[in-house]
C-alpha cells in the first residue's frame, strides 16, 4: 500500500487532516510527523506517494524539508500548508519543486481537490517512467537481436564501412547469399547514424505481390482500386525523417522501379490513385542476394536505379568464407536462446564448435542459429561432437 507522508506541528490540524483524506483517500496509508526534522527522517526511511508539509515547523522549517528532500529523492511531490503570513515562502516552495500550497484556515474542498490531483500526477509519472524503463529495456533487446557478432576479417571490414557510411545519407546497396546478415548491416547502418531517432522500416520486396508493391511503398487513397477502402500510408512516407530498408530489391517489377526511382531523383511520393506530391525525408538502404550485373542485362533490373541505389556496396561474405566467427556466434545464440526459453546458457565443448566449423553452411548464421537451437534442447548439458554428429544432417 502506497503512502502519504503528513508533516504537521499542530497534533489537532494533522488530525483534522488524517480523518479527512483517510476517509477520502482509502488506498492510501497516512504517517505523521510532529516537526520537519522528523518528517525528513521519515523521507530518507521510504518513499511517499506524496508529502503534506507545513512551512513553519520547529527544528526544521516545510521549506527546508521541502529542498533537502528533493535532493535526497527528486521524485517527491509536496504540497505546502501556508498561513497568510507565509504566502511569499509558499510561492518559493513552488518554485523549488512544490506541486501546491494550501492557505490556512484550510479550505477543505480544496484541500481534497489538490492532493487528488498530485496523486494522480504521481501515478503518471511512475508510468512514464516505466514505460521509459521498458522502453530502454525493448530497445537494448533490439540491437541485442541486431548485434553483429564476430571478430573475421571479413566483418571488421564491414564493420570500417558502416562507420564511415553511417555518418553520411549516401545509399547503401547490401549484397550477399540469403541469411548471411544483411539485414544486421542495414541496421547498423541506422542506429549509428543521425537518424537513428527516426524511423527504421523494412519492406521485403520480395514478400510482396507486384500489383500492390506500389501501394505498399507509396499508400493509396481510398477507392483508387478494388479492396482500397480507405486512405494508406506508404512505407515511405512512415519513414520519413528515418531510413527505408529495400529488402530484395532485385525482386521488385520493372513498374514499381520506375516509381523508386522517380521518388529518389525528387524526394516525392504520390499515392496510388492520387495527384498529391507528398515530399519525403529518408534515407534508403537497399538489399539483395542476386546478380544484379546479371539482372540488368537480362532487362530485370534498370541500371539507372542500381547507380541511384549503389552509391556505396557493401558486401556481406557467406558464414563458410568466416569460420572464425562461428564459437562467438555459437555463445551469442546460446545466450539469446536461454534468454528466450528461460534456462541456464549451455556451453559447447571445444570439439562440438569444431565439428561445426567443419561443416558447410548453405544457409549461413540464419542456418547456424537454428542448428545452435537445435542443439540446445537435444544435446547433452554441455553441448559435444557427439550431439553435432547425432543432430546435425549435412
Amino acid at each position: 500500500m502506497q503512502k502519504i507522508l503528513i508533516v504537521e506541528d499542530e497534533k489537532a490540524i494533522s488530525g483534522v487532516l488524517h480523518s479527512i483524506l483517510s476517509d477520502e483517500l482509502t488506498d492510501y496509508e497516512f504517517v505523521i510527523a510532529e516537526d520537519g526534522l522528523e518528517g525528513y527522517k521519515q523521507v530518507e526511511k521510504e518513499d511517499f506517494a506524496l508529502v503534506i508539509s507545513d512551512i513553519k515547523m520547529p527544528k526544521l522549517s516545510g521549506t527546508e524539508l521541502l529542498k533537502q528532500s528533493l535532493v535526497l529523492k527528486p521524485e517527491t511531490t509536496f504540497i505546502m500548508i501556508s498561513g497568510h503570513a507565509d504566502i511569499d515562502s509558499a510561492v518559493s516552495c513552488l518554485k523549488e519543486g512544490a506541486y501546491d500550497f494550501i492557505s490556512k484556515p484550510i479550505d477543505i474542498n480544496r484541500l481534497i481537490t489538490s492532493v487528488k490531483n498530485a496523486l494522480v500526477k504521481e501515478t503518471l509519472k511512475k508510468e512514464n517512467k516505466n514505460l521509459q524503463t521498458e522502453n530502454k529495456t525493448l530497445k537494448k533487446k533490439v540491437n541485442k537481436k541486431y548485434q553483429m557478432i564476430g571478430e573475421s576479417a571479413g566483418l571488421q571490414k564491414i564493420q570500417d564501412m558502416i562507420e564511415k557510411v553511417a555518418v553520411s545519407d549516401a545509399r547503401v546497396l547490401i549484397t550477399g547469399p540469403n541469411g548471411a546478415g544483411k539485414e544486421l548491416v542495414a541496421h547498423a547502418i541506422h542506429n549509428q547514424s543521425d537518424r537513428a531517432r527516426g524511423p527504421m522500416v523494412e519492406v521485403n520486396c520480395a514478400a510482396i505481390p507486384s500489383e500492390l508493391i506500389e501501394s505498399e511503398l507509396f499508400g493509396h487513397v481510398k477507392g483508387s482500386f478494388t479492396g482500397a477502402i480507405k486512405d494508406k500510408q506508404g512505407k515511405f512516407e512512415q519513414a520519413n525523417g528515418g531510413t527505408i530498408f529495400l529488402d530484395e530489391i532485385g525482386d521488385m517489377s520493372l513498374i514499381a522501379q520506375a516509381k523508386v526511382l522517380r521518388a529518389l531523383q525528387e524526394s516525392k511520393v504520390s499515392p496510388v490513385g492520387s495527384d498529391k506530391e507528398i515530399k519525403v525525408d529518408v534515407r534508403v538502404i537497399a538489399a539483395t542476394n542476386k546478380n544484379m550485373q546479371k539482372e540488368i542485362e537480362e532487362g530485370k533490373f534498370r541500371e539507372d536505379l542500381y547507380h541511384r541505389l549503389s552509391v556505396i556496396e557493401i558486401y556481406v561474405p557467406p558464414l563458410d568464407e568466416r569460420k572464425d566467427d562461428i564459437k562467438l556466434l555459437v555463445e551469442h545464440f546460446s545466450g539469446m536462446i536461454a534468454d528466450e526459453h528461460g534456462t541456464a546458457m549451455k556451453k559447447f565443448d571445444d570439439k562440438a564448435i569444431d565439428a561445426l566449423k567443419a561443416l558447410s553452411w548453405t544457409g549461413n548464421i540464419r542456418e547456424l542459429r537454428n542448428v545452435v537451437e537445435r542443439l540446445i534442447i537435444l544435446g547433452g548439458n554441455t553441448v559435444s561432437a557427439d550431439d553435432v554428429a547425432s543432430f546435425v544432417r549435412k
